[in-house]
């Protein structure tokens, strides 16, 4: 029987940070406690001045397999995920082919099973005629489905009212959706090109404003108001959205919102140094709009803090503006972000562990995770808050190759990372020897 014992660690749980002791035994949290007394077969770790948080949830994620794995794999991007102190998450169906069908679905779980260094689950995509296939999803099983509502290409763009109205009628697991009118961009394209002949990075919050994004939010929360679906609505990037959603705390509701790390530190005056490097949809908008985000992090009107990490090779960026794909790598540098906002006064450490961790497990019922609990999945990060980690391209995990925070030193550092009582980063690497995740599953 494996068991690690971590020493006089500051543990963030539940709005309270304690300084206490924690055994892991085998893949659980077995006793929390002062003054554990060590047992002969324990390794022992001294988290004396860190931080123990439970891992955080990202419920979107891109890892590009099958078919894109040129950008990315499960293999590749898990890795940088636990690195970054991820120790689940949700992966988005836009792979090639797409992921529309539940064999399609159960492929990719057996390619995770084999190979995934997080624990993992799998979005089936909506298109306008597989609802067969979404009222077959098990609650207990599968993690959502991903509607994208516009701004998306393929079966995988759902405009049809009928099909968008049986969607949210009949889901037997939570919605979550890409909220973007592809009508309002395009109508915002053809204003701009009545004054210019081509489109730059700086036109791309022009291109995909706050309207467009409005006027598919709303829809969303209009369809889930008359059907009573359970609707989560990704990256929220405007101020203008929140008065879409409640105040408060996550528990009894049923339309909830996302706010992802980048659109929380970028903004438009960022594009003229970055470039492509942050185009990415929905688009990174306005300082108000970043601080309208931060703020609603407060009044619980976002719930959850995601990434939405969806990583492209530095070659397809290099491209004209109209041509680069959108997206970025953002999974082993989210949770340090978050800390720098720490830092700066902006959120608490209670709030970052309640919106990556409590409120995806609260959201999604996720069965024994996103809490610091006696009987729960050891699923832990350690944070030295006092030691730098300074971000380069070459330091970078992903398959990709490099970094929108390059060049930029965050305040904290990752130290150690389990996923289901082992652990899988330390001492700055990665144990990828290690298989020790698992599928999650639901209590619904």
């Amino acid at each position: 029987m494996s068991a690690t014992l971590i020493k006089n660690a500051r543990v963030v749980n539940e709005g309270t940070i304690t300084e206490t002791d924690l055994r892991i035994v085998d893949q659980r949290i077995a006793v929390i406690g002062t003054d554990i007394a060590a047992k002969p077969n324990d390794e022992i770790i001294d988290a004396q001045g860190c931080y123990l948080l439970p891992g955080m949830i990202d419920d979107q994620v891109h890892f590009r397999e099958p078919g894109l794995t040129h950008k990315g794999s499960i293999a590749t991007e898990s890795r940088a995920a636990v690195a970054g102190g991820i120790t689940s998450y949700m992966e988005m169906p836009n792979v090639n082919p797409a992921t529309t069908s539940i064999d399609a679905l159960e492929r990719k779980y057996s390619i995770a099973a084999e190979n995934s260094l997080a624990n993992y689950s799998f979005y089936l995509g909506a298109t306008e005629d597989n609802l067969e296939h979404i009222k077959r999803l098990d609650p207990k099983t599968h993690c959502g489905v991903k509607v994208f509502m516009g701004a998306s290409t393929g079966d995988l763009l759902v405009e049809n009212p009928k099909a968008l109205d049986a969607i949210f009628r009949d889901s037997p697991v939570l919605i979550v959706t890409h909220c973007e009118s592809g009508p309002v961009i395009s109508q915002n394209r053809e204003n701009l090109l009545r004054k210019k002949s081509t489109l730059s990075i700086e036109d791309h919050p022009i291109l995909r404003d706050d309207k467009a994004c409005y006027a598919s939010s709303s829809y969303a929360v209009d369809l889930a108001k008359k059907y009573r679906s359970e609707l989560h609505v990704l990256h929220i990037t405007t101020e203008k959205e929140l008065a879409l959603f409640e105040a408060g705390p996550i528990q009894n509701k049923h339309i909830t919102s996302e706010a992802c790390v980048h659109h929380l530190w970028f903004s438009n005056q960022n594009y003229a140094a970055l470039g492509n490097q942050i185009k990415c949809n929905p688009s990174i908008k306005n300082q108000s709009d970043r601080d309208a985000l931060l703020q609603a992090l407060h009044t619980n009107q976002i719930d959850i803090i995601a990434t939405d990490h969806a990583p492209h090779t530095w070659e397809e960026k290099q491209v004209d503006y109209d041509q680069a794909p959108a997206g970025l790598p953002l999974v082993q540098h989210a949770l340090l972000s978050l800390f720098d906002h720490v830092n700066l006064g902006h959120l608490s450490m209670a709030q970052v562990v309640e919106k990556t961790a409590h409120n995806p497990a609260i959201r999604y019922a996720i069965r024994d995770r996103g809490f610091i609990r006696e009987g729960y999945f050891a699923d832990l990060v350690l944070v030295d808050a006092q030691s730098p980690t300074m971000v380069t391209h070459e330091n970078s995990l992903y398959h990709c190759g490099w970094s929108p925070f390059a060049g930029h030193e965050f305040s904290a550092q990752i130290k150690n990372t389990w996923v289901n009582g082992d652990l899988m980063y330390a001492n700055q690497k990665v144990r990828a020897n290690l298989n020790s995740a698992m599928r999650l599953s639901f209590e619904r």
